[in-house]
């Protein structure tokens, strides 16, 4: 098996109809890393692995649409698929709001083991190398790159123009990137990427393909597409439920 990223939501901010919030399943020979968890997409992830094999669980910041689909897992190990001792990897304020609302029945201990990571954080998940960099968003958040069999993905997670993938380091195969909106709402303080702008973020790392991600409910995915590729050389795809990309 390949590294593969397979899209399970990717909806920004809030859910479309028919497209989950923001989350995302790495898979590898040696692991399956579940990034990011946003409302709706436990369903999408059993359709894709059965969650007793789930290595781990990355989630990048604490706005509710990355991660709020925690707690729902936390009741699946505790009653349905018990399990323990399953490896999450967020921030310190992510750790913060699970915390705060996290209530466990008197005799059961919590099935997911935390650790909280920052921009100088080395994860490792079987074989997969994961690294990190604080992307340019109003709360801490850790852009991803993954590297595993000679191969390596970047996710941007949420970021506004003041961030590109230099940060995570050279030769990415495959980066997602936040494209929100269109380049009619550049420049107006919107934490987020144009398409445009996500172009130019993966072009100046010399990225060799770019998906778009997080596009706001009611974007054109065609009008994304013709933006982004009027900047970027290399092929370039929009993230939609279910694509499973080989990187």
């Amino acid at each position: 098996m390949a590294l593969t990223v397979t899209v399970l939501g990717c909806s920004g901010s809030y859910a479309a109809p028919d497209n989950p919030c923001t989350g995302y399943l790495v898979r590898s020979p040696g692991a399956s890393v579940l990034l990011d968890c946003g409302p709706g997409t436990l369903g999408p992830l059993q359709e894709s692995i059965d969650l007793a094999d789930l290595s781990a669980i990355i989630t990048t910041h604490c706005h509710p649409d990355h991660w709020l689909e925690l707690p729902v897992i936390r009741n699946v190990f505790i009653w349905f698929v018990p399990r323990s001792n399953v490896p999450v990897y967020g921030t310190a304020e992510t750790r913060a709001m699970d915390r705060a609302i996290t209530v466990l029945r008197s005799g059961k201990s919590d099935p997911l083991a935390w650790t909280v990571i920052d921009a100088t954080s080395k994860v490792t998940v079987g074989d997969q190398r994961w690294s990190f960099a604080t992307t340019d968003h109003p709360v801490e958040t850790m852009a991803v790159r993954v590297d595993s069999g000679g191969r390596s993905f970047a996710f941007s997670s949420d970021s506004g123009p003041g961030w590109d993938f230099r940060s995570l380091g050279e030769g990415i195969h495959v980066a997602m990137c936040d494209a929100s909106h269109g380049c009619q709402h550049e420049g107006q303080g919107i934490p987020h990427m144009s398409a445009r702008e996500a172009a130019r973020a993966a072009s100046v790392a010399g990225v060799e393909r770019l998906v778009l991600t997080h596009l706001a409910p009611g974007c054109d995915p065609d009008a994304q597409f013709a933006e982004a590729s009027e900047v970027f050389d290399g092929p370039v795809d929009v993230a939609r439920p279910g694509l499973v990309m080989t990187v």
